[in-house]
């Protein structure tokens, strides 16, 4: 397979370029500076000069905090600049992979969300990445939406955010006996290796398309995550699990926004438990 990758720097994409390339595709990947997803025209010149097979969008605006304050600019690459992408990907029956969020939704079902439940966001992350979902999948008869949820790997995790939950943890722990974590939120932490493995997997099917929930298996408050965290790194510090009624600070968050895997699922698509992807991650960072 021929794959475009925009975005190939973050946590999810440097994932997609190595596996790709262990599996033998050819890849074509690119940065943020070599390929912004905003400037239309080059993205889409480089799609029609590569003729790929797939193009896989793995760059978005996803520090939740700036969102609020930049909304113009979560709206633009979140969403805006994901249509005319869609559409000559549309036209030239190029499969069109770009990825969403857990935070589409409120957290009010109480129990993990499935891809036909409605949207229902509760902060502007959310809405500028529910609002990606309908562009991509308005545009494109080959768009395939992919959800996950608490996204983290690699040795320094995301740029924008400057690292992920794990590493955060670990580097409280080195100063601190004891750290608050909220005990309300409810996500499917996701390594990122397992994305990326489950997305190509995914794409070995041809001619599917719409929104697939891809996460690793069960779900955790983001306390009992950290407490796992730092039993599998054997540290000695205490994880004191707080209610912070789904507010950070100004924002709100979802309280229940794990995610079931039913439609990749039935095409033998799965991923491994949260707590074997952390297992993992942790050995990978020693």
């Amino acid at each position: 397979m021929k794959i475009l990758l925009i975005g190939k720097n973050g946590q999810l994409g440097q994932e997609i370029d190595k596996q790709s390339v262990e599996k033998g595709h050819e890849v074509h990947s690119f940065s943020r500076e070599e390929l912004n997803i905003t400037d239309s025209e080059k993205v889409k010149s480089k799609i029609e000069s590569i003729a790929p097979d797939a193009v896989i969008n793995a760059s978005a605006f996803h520090n939740v905090p700036v969102c609020e304050e930049q909304p113009d600019q979560a709206f633009l690459i979140n969403a805006t600049a994901l249509a005319p992408i869609a559409q000559v990907c549309s036209e030239k029956n190029i499969m069109f992979v770009t990825y969403s969020t857990d935070y589409v939704f409120d957290g009010l079902k109480g129990t993990p969300y499935v891809e036909e439940d409605k949207p229902s966001p509760v902060q502007m992350y959310g809405i500028s990445k529910a609002a990606g979902e309908y562009v991509s999948l308005a545009y494109s008869k080959t768009s395939i939406v992919i959800r996950s949820s608490g996204v983290y790997g690699g040795k320094y995790g995301s740029r924008s955010k400057k690292g992920n939950f794990v590493l955060g943890i670990l580097e409280q722990a080195k100063t601190e006996d004891s750290i608050e974590v909220a005990k309300e939120q409810f996500v499917n932490p996701t390594y990122a290796p397992d994305l990326a493995k489950a997305t190509l997997e995914l794409l070995e099917h041809r001619n599917i398309n719409g929104i697939y929930h891809l996460a690793n298996e069960g779900y955790c408050s983001w306390a009992e995550f950290a407490q796992e965290i730092i039993k599998d790194k054997g540290l000695p510090t205490k994880i004191i699990p707080v209610d912070r009624k789904g507010i950070a600070g100004s924002l709100s968050r979802p309280f229940f926004s794990a995610l079931r895997n039913t439609k990749a699922e039935k095409l033998g698509v799965k991923l491994p438990t949260w707590q074997d992807g952390l297992r993992r991650y942790i050995a990978y960072l020693n």
